[in-house]
């Protein structure tokens, strides 16, 4: 069974976990005070670390242990997750998350979710303008992946549907928190430059309602890309990290701050258990000899550079209760709630 750690450790009786985690460069205390869990002012990093506040953090937490779940109607499945099906909404080059500040710097990406997001983003920004690609409109998060393009013509192929799951992937939910607002994660390697041939992984793949050959019935010329028969098309599945340091909502790199849990429980560095965010992309596409490229990668015209972004930003109250009614009652929601 995962360790009760993050549940105890965020108690009313107990303080947050203090500076020093194994493995972990914390920033100083008086950084701390700033952040953008659940407020609206921005955090100080300190060297690419950015802590959350303490005190919002508790206050979260005490507001979903508090909570209690909604009944749960006839009929409705065990699948631990929640979601939200968004929608493509813009592209640029931009990312404020690797970038933040500077327009243009960036490869090219497409983002859903969030309307207004651009290189200047900030929580702050998640929550006061809150348009977004994304069913529910609660979640005022952002979420990107590098742009994908055919390369025998150079042109875009946008996403044609983005569902971000929320789940657990672990077979118990003890010590399941609620996902920190403003906390950055980035999941893949966008300098990872591999060919992605037949049978690998983080290869795009063919999919649809039913039967159907996954690696696509051809290949491009290069072999990276698959050929969909019948009504299928292009998909990509992204996982991110389900652990957490309970402490900073960003790091220098974007991902020591959060871990993947393994044997059903968070590793002691990054003891809490949060919602495991999957991207489920969907393109308009079936394929075609030339194959494609995505933006992080045009000259090794290959899958493995294909990342994505995530910037949290939900309304606090429907986090806690989806986290509680769905992923701790371990029952499948779906945009709405208890899905039927």
């Amino acid at each position: 069974m995962p360790s009760a750690e993050p549940v105890s450790a965020l108690s009313s009786s107990s303080p947050l976990p203090s500076d020093g985690a194994a493995g972990l460069s914390s920033p100083a205390a008086s950084a701390a005070a700033a952040s953008a869990s659940g407020s609206t002012k921005a955090p100080a990093a300190v060297g690419g670390w950015v802590p959350i506040d303490p005190a919002a953090w508790k206050a979260q937490v005490d507001a979903y242990q508090a909570l209690s779940p909604d009944p749960v109607p006839a009929g409705v499945g065990n699948l631990a997750e929640f979601r939200a099906d968004c929608q493509y909404s813009h592209s640029a080059a931009d990312d404020p998350i690797v970038f933040p500040g500077l327009p243009g710097a960036s490869h090219m990406h497409s983002f859903v979710g969030n309307k207004a997001t651009n290189a200047g983003t900030t929580p702050a920004d998640l929550t006061k303008f809150t348009a977004t690609s994304c069913k529910p409109t609660l979640d005022h998060s952002a979420y990107w992946v590098p742009t994908l393009y055919e390369a025998g013509t150079n042109q875009p192929v946008e996403t044609t549907g983005f569902r971000v799951y929320y789940r657990t992937r672990m077979n118990t939910s003890t010590g399941q928190l609620p996902m920190p607002n403003g906390l950055r994660m980035i999941a893949g390697d966008a300098k990872k430059s591999v060919p992605t041939p037949r049978g690998s992984q983080g290869q795009f793949y063919c999919a649809f309602y039913g039967p159907g050959d996954l690696d696509g019935i051809a290949r491009s010329t290069n072999g990276n890309w698959p050929i969909c028969g019948g009504d299928a098309t292009l998909h990509f599945m992204l996982a991110f990290p389900d652990c957490w340091d309970g402490k900073n909502l960003d790091s220098p790199n974007h991902k020591d701050h959060v871990a993947f849990g393994a044997n059903n429980t968070c590793p002691k560095t990054h003891p809490v258990k949060i919602p495991a965010i999957t991207f489920d992309i969907q393109y308009g596409a079936k394929g075609t000899t030339e194959g494609y490229y995505l933006s992080s990668d045009k000259q090794g015209r290959s899958a493995s550079s294909m990342h994505g972004d995530a910037f949290v930003m939900w309304d606090a109250t429907t986090m806690n209760k989806r986290t509680k009614n769905c992923l701790l009652q371990r029952r499948t929601c779906d945009n709405n709630g208890y899905q039927q």
